[in-house]
């Protein structure tokens, strides 16, 4: 049995937020529990899950198979006990819908509000970045199909996806993203399907590439590969924005959140499985880190028809996009608190200019580090372990145990403790396997390349 932590002064009321734009404004809690679940969605289910093939490369079937399930299992986990610190939150009369909030009320310190501040920026940057340097790469690929010796480079295709960018970010809430988040749910599900359809046609035709699943000879690299394995489907599963995401939902939030976890989990269940199993299961161990492109290898005729390949890259294109404002809402919200008036109309001259001139010049920002650093993915590994797992497998399990206090003999407790100290290990193991493939790949990094570092 649990005891409820006893009602406190809040350090954030909520008459604050009477002047607090970024509440008002790019949070504001009119949405229902399927919102959220579309919302989740697309911070969960990206383009990403054409890495899994990679990921079951450096682990096998079997450990791949327990990888994966393990990894959901736990984040689904960590999710809900965050739903149910909000939720005791809320009916203790501090609701928040700032994750650095949460951390720095519950756990009692000034300086976590900062970190944690620093964490989800850094991760939700990165985030964007990389999805305006895919989407431009989605660009270039159909391009040079179009146009094998054209004069455009990858950073011209970056310059067009960032202009679309600044335009989608004017739309001034996260509750405004929920169709086209929908739409993102649909696309996601539309290019696994593609992809997977095309791996099995290859893996059953008479050109069949050979299967081979075995892993690395030397047990340093098989180490090595291991743990960059299970560092990739941490980050996979990771979004770092679940407090921003249960801010949109209209108050009473109590349940919702969990109905929003069992949505997006569906679509994780379909698409992670099936994409991991059918890329696995054609390239065995010379599945790409982006398995499009064992379908579409440089030499010899593609695995599958061009028009399917070609239709999977525009879905991962539109759904690019989608990420990358999805991301882009805390930066928005911290800009808005602070340059916003929430006594003004939200497009009211007085708003509209700041957000306007501010949001273009983050995009802008975004859009110029990702042509500069083409080879941003390798970069973003090692911002992915050190910021996702404390995000997503270390803090939701601290704040339960601080919130709720349950016995130290109790089954809950020792589960969340070892998830803590596992996940910790595995994020410096992560970092560090991260770091040395920086490392390796530095000779190929060159700056405003027309080359992706994969």
């Amino acid at each position: 049995m649990v005891v409820p932590e006893p009602i406190r002064n809040d350090p954030f009321p909520e008459n604050r937020r009477e002047d607090d734009a970024g509440a008002a404004f790019v949070l504001e809690s009119k949405g229902e529990w399927w919102h959220a679940g579309f919302h989740l969605t697309t911070a969960i289910v990206g383009p990403t899950v054409l890495t899994l093939p990679y990921a079951f490369r450096g682990l096998g079937w079997a450990l791949g198979f327990i990888c994966l399930t393990v990894m959901g299992l736990v984040t689904f986990y960590s999710y809900y006990l965050m739903s149910l610190v909000l939720d005791h939150c809320e009916k203790s009369g501090r609701r928040h819908i700032r994750f650095r909030e949460l951390a720095a009320d519950v756990l009692g310190s000034g300086w976590m509000f900062y970190f944690v501040i620093f964490i989800q920026t850094a991760v939700n940057t990165g985030i964007s970045i990389g999805a305006i340097l895919l989407a431009g790469e989605c660009l270039q690929i159909m391009y040079s199909e179009l146009s094998p010796h054209g004069p455009l480079k990858l950073y011209h295709f970056i310059a067009m996806v960032t202009v679309i960018m600044i335009c989608l970010s004017q739309f001034p809430s996260f509750h405004s993203l929920r169709h086209i988040n929908l739409a993102s749910l649909f696309l996601s599900l539309g290019y696994t399907f593609l992809v997977v359809g095309a791996c099995i046609r290859a893996g059953t035709s008479k050109n069949a590439p050979l299967r081979d699943y075995s892993l690395e000879t030397s047990h340093l690299s098989r180490l090595f590969s291991a743990f960059t394995s299970i560092s990739i489907i941490a980050a996979i599963f990771g979004n770092g924005i679940l407090p921003e995401i249960q801010a949109t939902l209209a108050p009473p939030a109590t349940g919702k959140m969990l109905k929003g976890l069992m949505l997006c989990y569906s679509v994780i269940l379909v698409t992670f499985y099936s994409a991991s199993v059918s890329g696995y299961w054609v390239f065995g161990n010379k599945s790409n880190s982006n398995i499009l492109k064992s379908l579409m290898p440089d030499e010899g005729p593609s695995f599958a028809p061009t028009w399917v390949l070609g239709l999977a890259i525009v879905f991962i294109l539109l759904q690019l996009f989608a990420i990358g404002l999805v991301y882009s809402q805390v930066a928005y919200e911290i800009m808005e608190k602070n340059s916003a008036d929430a006594n003004k109309a939200v497009f009211s001259l007085r708003n509209l200019i700041p957000r306007i001139i501010l949001r273009t010049l983050y995009m802008s920002l975004c859009g110029f580090f990702a042509a500069m650093l083409p080879f941003f993915g390798d970069i973003n590994g090692v911002v992915g372990a050190v910021g996702f797992i404390p995000l997503d497998f270390i803090l939701p399990m601290l704040l339960y145990n601080i919130t709720f206090k349950p016995k130290k003999s109790s089954i809950t407790f020792w589960v969340n403790t070892s998830i803590m100290v596992i996940f910790s290990c595995a994020g410096l193991l992560g970092s560090f396997s991260s770091i040395r493939k920086l490392v390796l790949d530095a000779n190929k990094f060159k700056l405003f390349s027309s080359d992706v570092v994969d």
